[in-house]
């Protein structure tokens, strides 16, 4: 018991070194973006105010909270430290909900504000900025909150249940992964629409509506299309949604607009609609899905058999 109390006690301590080290090394980031940009825009007017505050949200009130966690740390206070330092944590959700913006309106600005533009350039030539550029600065709370959850995670694990900091931990690792589940979903769904769009500009016209709120993009892939009488197979490229399924033929490579466009030749709504494998069960070239819809049923052929498989699964899984 002694020897596992050690044991766990170095890799504490080692744990608490790196994630004060690294908060330091963090703060010098932030630093640089509110003493270079922050400060100096605000003083000098080169943005307006709300322009201002869409950019940087609450990066100012993030570089507090950091900076008292620091001095908690470097006290040794690690408990009570990262319990005060939670309280801050819904900051690090707000910035991601805003981050979107943040990125737009940062270009929308390089784009019509000449003085902005020079200004940063300038700033980005100073030896502190390592070659690194305010893009690259403004993702760093929410890669930031990522490594506080593996860290918190590792001093938890190696912190004595019976001890008086296990509770504190306990919560922080709680308050952590609630934020960082709600920044990811943030994410997810800023990815799905940004795929959405991209469906939605592939397709000619605009008779079918991709953007819809709730659905979910799921994947993208070229089928064989296995017709009832027996004419020649149709390849086709189709698109699986969270509630449809979508089936397009390329336009003519000649077409002035649409030449690398796709026409939509059917959407198939999911809710009554069965998988089944026909053949693809075997290691052998490929296979054959048959989707049965109430007034219709599609063959789709691959000559892939891991591709089919793919399909089945990820049709199937819609589907349910």
């Amino acid at each position: 018991v002694e020897e596992q109390r050690a044991r766990w006690e170095r890799k504490r301590s080692r744990t608490a070194r790196e994630l004060l080290e690294t908060e330091h090394k963090y703060l010098e980031q932030l630093d640089l973006v509110i003493t270079f940009f922050v400060t100096i825009l605000k003083a000098k007017g080169t943005l307006k105010p709300a322009v201002l505050e869409t950019i940087f949200g609450p990066l100012e009130s993030i570089y507090l909270a950091s900076h008292v966690l620091s001095l908690q740390l470097e006290r040794g206070n690690l408990g009570p430290g990262l319990e005060k330092f939670c309280q801050n944590l819904e900051l690090y959700g707000h910035y991601a909900e805003n981050l979107e913006q943040a990125n737009k309106t940062l270009m929308e600005q390089l784009g019509k504000n000449k003085a902005f533009r020079r200004f940063k350039k300038l700033q980005e030539t100073r030896p502190q900025f390592e070659g690194k550029k305010l893009e690259d600065l403004l993702p760093l709370p929410l890669q930031r909150l990522h490594q506080y959850k593996h860290f918190l995670r590792d001093l938890l694990e190696n912190t004595s249940p019976d001890s008086a900091e296990y509770q504190k931990l306990a919560k922080a690792v709680k308050s952590v992964s609630e934020v960082s589940r709600w920044v990811q979903d943030i994410i997810r769904k800023r990815e799905n629409s940004l795929q959405l769009l991209r469906v939605q500009k592939l397709l000619k016209g605009q008779k079918t509506q991709v953007l819809t709120p709730g659905r979910w993009y799921i994947r993208e892939g070229w089928l064989f299309v296995v017709p009832s009488k027996g004419e020649e197979l149709k390849r086709r490229m189709f698109f699986l949604f969270s509630d449809i399924f979508i089936e397009t033929k390329p336009c003519h490579p000649l077409h002035l607009l649409n030449s690398n466009k796709l026409a939509c030749q059917a959407v198939y709504p999911l809710h009554q609609c069965t998988v089944d494998k026909v053949f693809g069960h075997t290691q052998g070239q490929g296979g054959l899905l048959s989707l049965a819809f109430p007034h219709k049923t599609l063959l789709l052929m691959s000559s892939d058999q891991q591709d089919i498989n793919d399909w089945y699964r990820s049709l199937s899984a819609a589907v349910r």
